[in-house]
């Protein structure tokens, strides 16, 4: 019974290790890491991204997604988020707590460079992340920094020999005289402040035309709260 005990449990131990190792999902449900489909297709099939796809729409930007390396995508509840402050802002200049504001009031053409800026023309998976990471130019011309980074702040201690690694997506602003790096070569200069860290929620999707990471619900798109 003692010998069972503990096969069961190394059992059990190999499973939650190579179902974490497969999925690189955090609080969710696995997937497969590679679909046979595009990414705009992929995000058109679930309907986490509903907002997201109608965004697309409305910019134009289906093709230049699907001729994206790397997509980071932003759920429903990101944007929802960003409608919602934009329409708390609104409702304050009209004073008016009910004047009518959602997804239809955006100026979505306005907002195409934004979407932009999740755009990358490398692929950029987990093993080819470095330890340094990566600072490379966006779509819009935007430069952002990926980062694969240690963390047991979503697992339990006890139970991982090393702590698992997420992707980040990082915008780095101008911060009390410290600018943003032209290149990676002024990184080192970079203090705290200035970063503006998301975690990738999942990560590691791969389309027929590209790398999909998502990133986590808690993002604002735009990085809208800096700007408030």
């Amino acid at each position: 019974m003692k010998i069972f005990k503990l096969f069961l449990a190394a059992a059990i131990l190999c499973c939650i290790l190579n179902a974490c190792k497969k999925s690189y999902t955090i609080g969710g449900s696995l997937f497969k890491a590679e679909v046979n489909m595009t990414t705009y297709d992929y995000l058109k099939t679930n309907p986490l991204f509903d907002t997201l796809v109608l965004m697309i729409d409305r910019a134009g930007l289906k093709d230049e997604l699907n001729q994206a390396g790397t997509f980071f995508a932003v759920t429903d509840y990101t944007i929802n988020r960003f409608v919602q402050l934009r329409a708390d802002s609104v409702r304050l200049y009209h004073n008016d707590e009910n004047y009518p504001y959602n997804i239809d009031s955006l100026n979505i053409p306005s907002l195409r460079d934004t979407l932009r800026s999740y755009m990358f023309h490398d692929k950029m998976n987990r093993d080819n992340i470095p330890t340094r990471g990566l600072y490379r130019k966006a779509n819009n011309g935007d430069m952002r920094l990926i980062q694969l980074l240690a963390s047991s702040d979503y697992t339990n201690s006890n139970v991982f020999i090393t702590d698992p690694k997420y992707v980040y997506l990082t915008k780095i602003i101008p911060w009390n005289g410290h600018p943003v790096p032209a290149d990676s070569t002024t990184l080192s200069d970079v203090v705290p402040e200035q970063l503006r860290s998301t975690l990738c929620q999942t990560s590691g999707i791969i389309t027929t035309t590209g790398i999909l990471h998502v990133l986590n619900n808690q993002h604002f798109f735009n990085y809208y709260q800096d700007n408030n």
